[in-house]
């Protein structure tokens, strides 16, 4: 048999002569106050915890089970959690038993640890089981931190300031926790109770196990945390954050208005604000803000798309609390907002109610050249979301967004619900209705519903929806695709989940969708299905077939496609994803006087993450998209390649390059498109203290197939991308004040 975690020598030593307490069965954990914050080396040398925690009881937690890939069997490896608190901060300890030449922990920039193995703090602060901070980190103490709510996806943008370290061991590795209660929004209640939720992630074991018990079979996350019982006499404090930031820029580009190379400096000066009132409300507030550091956007295929290509948000401001305003049907689109000049933004809980309001001005519309009317001009941007609790697991909300310029406006008004029905089943709902006045003056106004209905399960999984917009439904600031439709659509996911070793789950996946006009008449119609099986070490073998009707142009096509995709990490410092397409497509662009015709399609896509030291990443990623006719001529293709390399000089430090690399080009008898080729390299130099404190150093540099031909001058395609279209040298010191 074997002997329990907690003899082992790595922590009797630590515990030795405390009265302890093992929280092993149960959802309840009752918080224990120390007078001195634990130090990891109290779990590695043999140092004895506090007086304090010796006479109170330290609680330490076993009792992990899994959620993936069993569902309530015990954790494959031994996991010990140790949790305590001060006046100041909740201390959280994870000593974690496992074989060290297996361990998968690299030294990564903060957030970059998706591939490693992980400890996760989840915390309920409002014990409202609708949302929860969630704080982790790897083996080595790099950090990701997030907001995980009900019914959305998980917001990994949230950054917040404290402490963590790791250190791996002979047997295993632990980590240590160091969560403000500052950097945390809670009630100001004497007593707390909040919901918890540790967990431990195994990656080449495809494992996540949590305490308490958290389940497949019920539907939902949060609500089934544990209490965390007994936080008393804490507050976050007084908590107001500046963070001014200072960028000096120098750029050269190719103005194709004039045109002409020219040559521009840029110093400007900016500030980001955070103030916390009553303990749960935050007001954000940016002036000037530079976005000059954000990552680019992964590539994407854009040729012949029928609907906009979506690209997340990757702004800081907009980011961070986003999902106070999300809401099934998307109607707040923060990348609409191009170049923002100043903003606020408040957030946060109060009792039942989640608040979220913004108010921002977007300076894009007034960069045209007098004598346009608009030369000079601010959009005013708001949005106001108010959302309200009912019973213990559902909500109403209501979301109002508006942007005006020059005596045009765009409104919309949504009001939304979801209601947890049983164990496994939710129910969403949404009404909308927009209200515009363009610059002309004409005015119209649309409005709209959705419906859908899910179940969770541990075998089946069930999603049922129908949306509904009227011709005139508009949203300048959301991301709509179209509107004009009666939509219905829906899937269903039934997955074995074998006892063995290899194989950890397989199935079927079948998704219906059919598009009709406002008059019934049918638009596209698309019949998928899919069949997967997932092994062990992160693999996943994939086979899809879906088979579509589409109403495009007033023409009725019958496209259809085969999909086969293979993505495994078996090897700890490969990680490979490959997937290939072929069948037909409607080519959505044909040349000037041909109409739309299906052809023969294929898209090849494959990723690539090397990991050879652990401080070195290098990501690789090529996407291959062709169209051609049913006789093997060519119409179009578009070949996306990008090399990504991240070396990490320390936890603060560290250097990145990009380089992409863009072609795209065909038939012009038969497709509209541009014989276009670009390529940009991008280098990047990071010293983040943490996430308002750092020092950003770049170079990037854009070429492209343009050149400057004649007297006056224009500007004409070449064979080779060898023009320097836009090249930029910048540098950004930020630095995080505390009060």
């Amino acid at each position: 048999m074997r002997a329990p975690f907690l003899r082992l020598p790595l922590l009797t030593i630590a515990l030795a002569g405390a009265p302890a307490a093992a929280q092993e069965q149960g959802r309840t954990l009752d918080a224990v106050r120390v007078s001195r914050p634990p130090a990891l080396e109290d779990y590695l040398s043999g140092a004895v915890v506090s007086r304090d925690a010796r006479e109170l009881g330290p609680v330490w937690i076993e009792d992990f089970r899994q959620r993936d890939p069993g569902d309530g069997t015990p954790a494959s490896a031994e996991t010990a959690a140790y949790v305590t608190y001060d006046e100041a901060n909740l201390y959280v300890v994870f000593v974690c038993r496992d074989d060290p030449t297996k361990v998968r922990a690299r030294i990564a920039k903060r957030e970059g640890i998706s591939g490693d193995d992980a400890v996760l703090v989840y915390l309920d602060t409002f014990h409202d089981r609708q949302r929860a901070y969630l704080f982790m980190t790897n083996p080595r103490g790099v950090q990701l931190d997030g907001i995980i709510t009900e019914g959305q996806s998980d917001n990994y943008s949230f950054d917040a300031v404290w402490h963590s370290e790791g250190r791996l061991t002979e047997t295993g590795y632990a980590v240590r926790l160091v969560i403000p209660f500052r950097s945390l929004r809670f009630s100001s209640a004497p007593s707390q109770t909040w919901g918890i939720a540790l967990g431990r992630i195994i990656r080449r074991n495809n494992e996540k196990s949590y305490w308490p018990y958290i389940t497949k079979r019920v539907k939902g996350f949060v609500p089934q945390f544990g209490a965390l019982r007994g936080l008393t006499d804490i507050s976050p404090g007084r908590n107001i954050q500046f963070s001014p930031y200072t960028t000096m820029a120098r750029a050269r580009f190719l103005d194709q208005d004039v045109p002409a190379f020219r040559s521009v400096g840029d110093r400007r000066v900016g500030l980001d604000a955070k103030v916390v009132l009553h303990d749960a409300l935050t007001v954000d507030a940016t002036l000037n803000p530079d976005f000059s550091q954000v990552e680019t956007d992964d590539p994407q295929v854009t040729v012949n798309q029928r609907f906009e290509v979506f690209f997340p948000e990757k702004r800081p401001f907009f980011i961070e609390n986003a999902g106070y305003f999300e809401t099934p049907l998307n109607l707040l689109f923060s990348r609409r907002i191009v170049d923002p000049g100043a903003g606020i933004r408040v957030t946060g809980k109060v009792g039942r109610w989640a608040v979220g309001g913004i108010a921002i001005n977007d300076r894009e519309p007034g960069r045209v050249p007098s004598p346009d009317p608009l030369a000079g001009s601010r959009a005013g941007v708001g949005a106001l979301r108010v959302q309200r609790e009912i019973g213990k697991e559902s909500t109403v909300g209501l979301l109002i967004t508006d942007r005006e310029l020059d005596g045009s406006r765009d409104r919309a008004l949504s009001v939304d619900t979801r209601w947890k029905l049983g164990r496994n089943w939710a129910l969403t709902g949404q009404l909308v209705q927009s209200d515009s006045r363009a610059l002309n003056g004409e005015r119209s106004s649309g409005v709209g519903a959705l419906a859908r209905l899910d179940r969770d399960g541990r075998h089946f999984d069930y999603s049922g929806s129908y949306l509904q917009l009227d011709p005139e439904f508009t949203t300048a600031l959301g991301f709509v695709p179209r509107s004009g439709i009666r939509q219905t659509e829906q899937k269903w996911q039934y997955r074995w989940r074998p006892a063995g070793r290899a194989v950890l789950n397989y199935g079927p996946a079948v998704n219906v969708l059919f598009v009709w006009d406002p008059a019934g008449v049918l638009q596209d119609r698309e019949l998928a299905g899919e069949f997967a099986v997932e092994l062990r070490g992160a693999s996943e073998i994939k086979l899809e077939r879906t088979e579509a009707f589409e109403l495009f142009d007033g023409l009725r096509f019958r496209p259809h496609r085969t999909k086969a995709t293979l993505a495994s990490e078996v090897i700890k410092w490969v990680a490979a994803d490959a997937s290939y397409e072929w069948g037909t497509a409607v080519n959505h662009d044909p040349a000037a006087g041909l109409d739309p015709f299906l052809g023969r399609a294929a898209e090849t896509e494959v990723k690539l993450t090397l990991r050879p030291t652990p401080r070195l990443r290098i990501d690789n990623a090529y996407i291959h998209s062709r169209l051609n006719t049913g006789s093997g001529r060519r119409v179009f293709t578009e070949r996306l390649l990008r090399g990504k390399v991240n070396y990490q000089f320390s936890r603060a430090l560290s250097v990145r390059m990009i380089v992409d690399y863009k072609a795209e080009g065909g038939d012009t008898t038969l497709a509209d498109v541009d014989d276009e080729r670009r390529w940009r390299g991008d280098l990047l130099l990071t010293y983040l203290v943490n996430p308002g404190t750092a020092l950003y150093v770049g170079y990037f540099d854009n070429y492209q197939n343009l050149g400057l031909v004649g007297s006056p001058p224009t500007v004409e395609r070449r064979r080779l991308p060898d023009t320097s279209t836009g090249r930029q040298l910048f540098a950004k010191v930020s630095y995080l004040l505390q009060f």
